[in-house]
């Protein structure tokens, strides 16, 4: 019978590197990861207790208040977009919009991993600002890539207004949302949704295409609250009078259960998503059980080095997000700076997709650097990712890439064509995928590597991702190549030339450094979240649990008949 033959790989951090590395890579890591940290308690925070004592003078509870109470007792959350809007201003607001004023979230309830959309009440009443909308479209495709259910927590008060050209029009703008909940309802994912207080505008359109809609006694859904009809203010209407659940439950039928308050539609919800298909990950386990990998986890804080061109071993990666740190190579005689093959994580195949580092020797070819795609490596995951798209495994690619090899010989070899060849694979995959930025993700490598304008389901960064064209130094010498020599320095002998060329290079390098930091790529949502590398097995717990939670949607075949397989007969170890 044909199967793939788990080994172990990896090793004890301390054969790996001596004390003074592990301790100074350490240092490194919890520096990132305190900042980072320090963030996204701000974003949780809102708008501070101000708002929160508000919203519970209300009778309600807050927007992480729900959340938790929905979840099953003792699971964590896994957030994603925590960092959109970092930073940025708005107009006719003196205060930020943390986390774009929405919370979205994979989070298990009732053992299912669902995908939880929530206005978070605490900013400026749930409003939508700019990226709002395309924060909850994200999340929106998240499930529907993954047939997860989505189960809405609204608590809206329309459109942030004076911002309301950024969030209204163009193709991600709020409308969107609505396309995206009726595509959802076409695909036959469940949506359930609960209605906790202002739902205006397209807050009151949100839940509508749901399949259960519940109303607390102080909510409503109005497309136009009282304070836009003409007359309310005389005949002393008000929102809750216009569209409040005694108007859409039992007369327009826009609603369909009225319960008291908060805990009780959270328990409705709860029990809506038991009365759900349970999760078929135990029946794609085939008889294995999950199991933590040997080496911790949490090592990986101390296994890379504070400078990005200091390499380290792929495998002890690897080693530390699989089940029991076994791991299965494939086609691993070709291709040598490229790493694929099988591993298991949560009792669940996988398939693996990674950049070495540092010199690899390539049979017939000699030494050349890691962290870059040459022919070879390009055609294997090409292949590989074919293999696990014919057999039904979700992909994960851990991304520490510097682009592709460059040169005349590249160009002989034909690595634009290779390169399309990979982007076509990787454009035309239906089987989940999931990215994960280690360190560098530069240039067109960035994309060959399934990076966000490929579609991964949920792209990953760590506190150490730059993500960029290139470096800033290397930009700053491409944007100014006409003043240089072959050597790359400043060729001219006019001192004042020569001081605003250096003035030039070292002011585009440094906004290109800054360009860099993950956090401001988080803010503008070109990763879906910032995640610790010790946090990586967590979070990849959920996403490959959540990729084989829901069956018959896609090509999923048994490990006796995959591809994958035919790969390794026909493409033997050298």
């Amino acid at each position: 019978m044909a199967r793939a033959l788990l080994h172990r790989v990896g090793s004890p951090l301390s054969q790996e590197l001596d004390d003074a590395e592990i301790a100074r890579n350490g240092e490194f890591q919890q520096d990132l990861d305190e900042a980072l940290n320090d963030k996204l308690d701000q974003v949780r925070a809102g708008w501070g207790e101000k708002y929160v004592n508000r919203v519970h003078t209300k009778g309600k509870l807050t927007t992480w208040e729900r959340i938790n109470a929905l979840k099953d007792e003792g699971s964590r959350v896994f957030e994603v977009g925590t960092l959109v809007n970092w930073g940025v201003e708005f107009a006719g607001s003196r205060r930020p919009a943390p986390g774009a004023g929405v919370v979205t979230c994979f989070a298990r309830v009732a053992n299912r991993w669902v995908v939880i959309i929530a206005n978070d009440n605490t900013v400026a009443s749930g409003a939508w600002w700019p990226k709002t909308p395309e924060k909850i479209e994200r999340a929106q495709e998240m499930a529907l890539r993954l047939r997860l259910p989505v189960v809405y927590l609204v608590d809206c008060s329309g459109l942030f207004l004076p911002e309301q050209s950024r969030s209204f029009a163009g193709a991600t703008g709020a409308g969107h949302i609505f396309k995206k909940n009726s595509l959802l309802a076409a695909n036959g994912v469940p949506q359930i949704a609960g209605v906790f207080g202002d739902c205006i505008a397209g807050g009151g359109y949100m839940p509508i295409i749901s399949d259960r809609v519940y109303m607390t006694e102080s909510a409503y859904m109005v497309i136009a609250g009282a304070a836009l009809i003409r007359g309310a203010k005389s005949l002393k209407l008000t929102s809750l009078d216009i569209g409040g659940p005694e108007v859409h439950v039992h007369q327009s039928g826009c609603a369909d259960v009225r319960v008291p308050d908060d805990p009780a539609a959270l328990t409705q919800i709860r029990n809506e998503v038991e009365r759900l298909p349970t999760s078929a990950a135990e029946f794609y386990r085939h008889g294995v059980d999950a199991a933590p990998p040997t080496f911790d986890t949490h090592e990986l804080t101390s296994l890379f080095p504070p400078d990005f061109r200091q390499g380290y071993a792929i495998e002890q990666v690897i080693a530390r997000l699989v089940d029991q740190s076994l791991f299965h190579e494939v086609l691993s005689g070709v291709g040598r700076e490229m790493v694929v093959g099988l591993g298991r994580v949560s009792g669940l195949w996988c398939g693996f997709i990674a950049n070495r580092q540092g010199l690899v020797d390539e049979p017939g070819r000699g030494k050349r650097a890691g962290g870059a795609l040459y022919r070879e490596g390009i055609a294997k995951i090409s292949q590989f990712s074919r293999a696990c798209n014919a057999d039904g495994i979700p992909i994960i690619w851990l991304q520490d890439i510097s682009g592709f090899d460059i040169g005349a010989e590249a160009e002989r070899q034909g690595l634009l064509g290779y390169g399309s060849n990979l982007i076509y694979t990787n454009s035309t995959n239906d089987v989940p995928m999931f990215t994960v930025l280690l360190r560098k993700a530069s240039g067109a490598g960035y994309y060959a590597m399934n990076g966000l304008p490929y579609d991964p389901v949920v792209q990953l960064s760590t506190p150490m991702t730059r993500l960029a064209v290139m470096e800033g130094r290397t930009l700053a010498i491409a944007t100014y190549n006409s003043k240089l020599d072959d050597d790359f320095e400043i060729a001219t002998d006019d001192p004042e030339e020569r001081a605003a060329i250096e003035k030039g290079m070292a002011d585009t390098a440094a906004r290109i450094e800054a360009d860099m930091d993950p956090v401001r790529a988080a803010s503008r949502m070109d990763t879906d979240e910032l995640v610790p590398v010790s946090e990586l097995r967590p979070w990849l717990e959920c996403l490959v649990e959540s990729a084989w939670q829901s069956a018959g949607y896609r090509r999923v075949k048994n490990p006796r008949i995959w591809s994958v397989h035919d790969l390794e007969v026909l493409c033997p170890t050298r």
